[in-house]
């Protein structure tokens, strides 16, 4: 039996996030955007068939962690329950150990494949997991640079601008020259 996924839009103050769930845990974030139909839209890309709804407490609780870490409070979301779906099996090992960067850590997608055993070679694997991610920010790809130290790619709306956003939020100092707009892109990053 499939099972419903209900969402939530909610304005942060960076934009607008669409968060997903089901009864086993939540099963998509879509990171700030400027308005909440392309929230809306981004989630249902995933969901056609999610429903829209008030989240109850527990869901809501999560809710409100997203705003207050938008408004740059130290937040910590280890213990939020996921239900990512089915995942490629070096995927999963991915978001469990990016899952485990707190906050302001940083590692670099060549280290974290090396960590799980499978060599640096494996860092653009690593790459396609954090652009497959379904709950950025829980699971923080964020966190996971390029080579160097360098911003690297990010497939929320802003692109590299936002994840240096978010990294400045979590006081990682961030090279902005190395940090772009996605090319034809209106919105540059959040709005902080």
């Amino acid at each position: 039996m499939a099972t419903r996924t209900a969402y939530h839009l909610f304005e942060t103050p960076a934009g607008f996030v669409a968060l997903g769930w089901n009864e086993r845990g939540i099963s998509a974030l879509r990171l700030p955007a400027a308005t909440a139909a392309a929230a809306e839209r981004a989630l249902l890309r995933r969901f056609p068939d999610a429903v829209r709804t008030e989240p109850g407490r527990a869901v809501g609780a999560i809710v409100g962690d997203v705003v207050r870490y938008f408004a740059g409070e130290r937040i910590d979301f280890a213990a939020v329950p996921l239900d990512l779906g089915a995942q490629e099996p070096f995927f999963e090992r991915v978001y469990m150990f990016v899952r485990r960067l707190g906050w302001g850590e940083t590692t670099t997608y060549g280290a974290v494949a090396t960590a799980l055993g499978a060599g640096p070679e494996f860092a653009r694997d690593v790459g396609q997991a954090m652009a497959q991610n379904p709950v950025p920010l829980i699971i923080p790809c964020h966190r996971v640079l390029a080579a160097g130290g360098r911003i690297g790619g990010f497939s929320a709306p802003g692109g590299s601008l936002s994840k240096a956003h978010m990294l400045e939020l979590e006081g990682v100092a961030v090279d902005r020259g190395a940090a772009t707009a996605p090319e034809g892109k209106t919105q540059a990053s959040f709005d902080f």
